[in-house]
């Protein structure tokens, strides 16, 4: 835990006590004396009223009728607050109405020269995906999926989760250990690892019409999860280099369980490991697709055989 959180979580803990000494504080936070009495120290500096009681069973209680100190922010750490907001709206971002309400606080408890700025800065600054038309902080509109929500508030008790998604107007349900839930190329994903097909899959969360944790009884352990990955990274099969031309490409489409890593400080050249599974057709025609789409400005270090032929079949339309 570092420092400011530790302060912070000490703070609260303080504040809901009548009596504290330093040994529980020691024993709570699993830090040292010194670290305790220094930090008890540097909240009392911060304002927190404490007495020190002297004796052998000594410690300190905080005065009646006294709460935490009030928040003050600095004039950078508003400007950063403000512009974390306005560089994230229109985002279909989680908790939107919750954001509105959080907005509306921070506007309330700082100064006017404060809010000033800051309604200078909403005039000026305009962001991916701002309407230049209606810019007010205040409204956010663009609403997430009905589902996210209901998503990371199951996930945050549970990760192994029972997910119904509908594909192809078809209804399916996937037992999986939920890996991680990102954005990418403005869509919600879930990356996780499927119990049943014992492989890692990505859904999209605009397709998840219900969430529910998964039966005890048929879980795997974490443990054995990242292990199975493991050895499935392990299995690459193709490997490209790729130069600023190819990086250009791949920047703008590319399958989503494939990254590549940067192998100069310029990121003018990069390289590519993944692992194709050959026997799944779809899987073969995108990544010959993709490939045709990468352009000439990449190396094949290694590629599957099957690939090389799909690659041939797929030129020889254009050169019978």
């Amino acid at each position: 835990m570092k420092k400011v959180e530790r302060i912070n979580t000490i703070m609260r803990y303080i504040n809901n006590r009548a009596h504290f000494t330093i040994s529980e504080l020691m024993r709570e936070f699993n830090i040292s004396r010194s670290t305790a009495i220094r930090d008890v120290r540097e909240i009392e500096a911060m304002g927190m009223p404490l007495v020190a009681e002297v004796g052998r069973d000594g410690g300190y209680f905080v005065m009646n009728n006294s709460v935490l100190p009030t928040v003050r922010f600095t004039d950078n750490e508003v400007k950063a607050l403000f512009i974390a907001f306005m560089a994230t709206r229109n985002q279909q971002l989680p908790y939107l109405k919750s954001r509105q309400s959080l907005a509306e606080k921070l506007l309330g408890l700082i100064s006017e020269n404060q809010q000033d700025d800051l309604v200078l800065l909403n005039q000026i600054l305009l962001f991916e995906g701002t309407n230049p038309h209606n810019p007010d902080l205040l409204d956010l509109s663009d609403l997430p999926h009905p589902m996210l929500e209901k998503l990371i508030e199951t996930l945050l008790l549970d990760s192994h989760l029972l997910i119904t998604i509908k594909e192809d107007m078809e209804i399916k349900t996937y037992p999986i250990f939920l890996l991680h839930l990102y954005r990418e190329k403005s869509l919600w994903l879930i990356e996780g690892f499927d119990l049943k097909e014992e492989k890692k899959q990505i859904f999209s969360v605009d397709n998840l019409i219900a969430v529910e944790p998964y039966p005890a009884n048929n879980r795997w352990s974490k443990k054995k999860i990242l292990e199975k990955l493991r050895k499935r990274d392990g299995a690459t099969n193709l490997v490209l280099e790729l130069g600023p031309k190819g990086i250009a490409q791949f920047k703008k489409y590319h399958p989503l369980k494939v990254s590549i890593s940067y192998t100069n400080p310029f990121q003018t050249t990069a390289i590519l490991r993944t692992f194709i599974n050959v026997n799944n057709s779809e899987e073969l025609t995108e990544i010959t697709n993709w490939l045709l789409f990468l352009g000439g400005d990449i190396k094949v270090r290694e590629v599957p055989e099957k690939v090389l032929e799909s690659l041939q079949e797929r030129l020889s339309l254009f050169f019978p």
